[in-house]
């Protein structure tokens, strides 16, 4: 084709389009557009990643050889659900990449049927003793797209540690059980042992205050404002025990927030139970499980995108970390986003798949199309300029 690039080398390495596409989806649909210009000769590779949330387990079997394991555990609200997760074996070892979002999702709950104060992690620590039970000892959970806001201790009860009130009996499921939380004692058993957990977000909020879980993200799975003190209060006592009886303060860590507070709880059962803990960026996680530098050092073009592309991509987004793996290999990297109000620093340009003068769920219900023509459009621009 005239004008086009000598090569033809393109990585196309998009998380999911929230609500309209999984990573895998856009992956297809933005190397349609990019194979359009570039002609059916180019060599494209689809890299699907995720940042922690919903899509994450998807991207990482997509990227690897490794199996997809089904296991029933307890949804939100109890109630049993069929949740799964991948199993990762390398030279390294067994691994596990786990979503909470498959056993707690917002998405799992109606909004009508929303109940943030009992709505609990339980399911969430049923997966990760799963995947210790097969032998992971590095075991990535992602905490994005939660409806809880119980601070993780449904997952930590799951784990074994043991959440008890004045009388020595287990505290309720849910947030609001944890007012009656007077002591947090170390498992009986062992599932944690040697077992390391890499909590993934994409936020970098604390647990408490202005900038918490239950101020910022509260309002979304259901906490009215008049129930916000006492969801906080909560929160707090939470902390304050765990720092008191296990001698490990969480509640500052950037990133506790996450989740409704979930890496609280899953880094309190990981220190009392002989493992380790940290909470790092999901899009990092992921994109090392993915082998992105590798894949990055092997193009001439990167594609990423995701739904909307704004000034918080650069802070903890798939988009941005792309974006600054591509800079500092010196590779050129063009965006696709449902919407775009911003471009990160290391995106050469963007693109909106969202056609004018329509609304964002009428875009988001159209689907591959869009995506697929922006991603032309761009390529065109950029073959243009070279």
């Amino acid at each position: 084709m005239a004008g086009a690039p000598t090569t033809h080398r393109v990585l196309v390495c998009p998380q999911e389009f929230k609500g309209s596409l999984t990573a895998v989806e856009a992956a297809r649909a933005l190397a349609e557009g990019v194979r359009a210009v570039l002609g059916p000769d180019a060599a494209l590779r689809e890299l699907p990643l995720g940042d922690g949330g919903p899509g994450t387990v998807d991207a990482c079997l997509a990227a690897t050889e490794g199996e997809r394991q089904r296991v029933v555990v307890d949804g939100p609200l109890g109630a049993p659900r069929e949740a799964q997760y991948a199993l990762l074996r390398g030279a390294d070892g067994v691994s596990a990449v786990i979503e909470s979002a498959a056993a707690c999702g917002l998405v799992l709950v109606a909004p009508a049927d929303r109940r943030p104060g009992v709505a609990t992690t339980s399911g969430v620590g049923q997966l990760i003793a799963d995947a210790a039970g097969r032998g992971a000892r590095r075991i990535v959970v992602g905490v994005g797209g939660t409806g809880t806001n119980d601070g993780g201790t449904g997952a930590a009860a799951a784990l074994g540690l043991r959440l008890l009130d004045r009388r020595g009996e287990a505290i309720p499921p849910g947030a609001l059980g944890l007012a009656r939380l007077a002591s947090v004692a170390p498992p009986e058993g062992r599932a944690l042992e040697g077992v390391e957990l890499r909590v993934a977000v994409d936020v970098t909020n604390p647990l408490l205050g202005a900038e918490g879980a239950t101020a910022i993200y509260g309002p979304q799975k259901g906490v009215r404002d008049w129930q916000a003190p006492a969801f906080d209060a909560a929160l707090e006592g939470w902390a304050r025990v765990i720092e008191r009886d296990l001698g490990v303060a969480l509640a500052e860590l950037p990133g506790a927030g996450a989740g409704g507070g979930l890496p609280v709880g899953l880094l309190a059962a990981a220190h009392a139970g002989g493992g380790s803990g940290a909470i790092e960026s999901g899009a990092e996680l992921v994109a090392d499980l993915a082998g992105l530098d590798a894949a990055v050092e092997a193009a001439d073009l990167v594609v990423t995108g995701e739904g909307s592309i704004d000034a918080q991509t650069a802070y903890g987004k798939t988009v941005g970390h792309v974006a600054q793996r591509a800079a500092a290999a010196g590779r050129p990297c063009l965006a696709v986003g449902g919407l775009v109000s911003g471009r990160p620093n290391g995106v050469l340009d963007t693109e909106a798949s969202a056609p004018a003068g329509v609304s964002t769920e009428a875009a988001m219900a159209l689907g591959a199309p869009p995506v697929r023509a922006a991603a032309e459009r761009v390529v065109r621009r950029w073959v243009a300029a070279r």
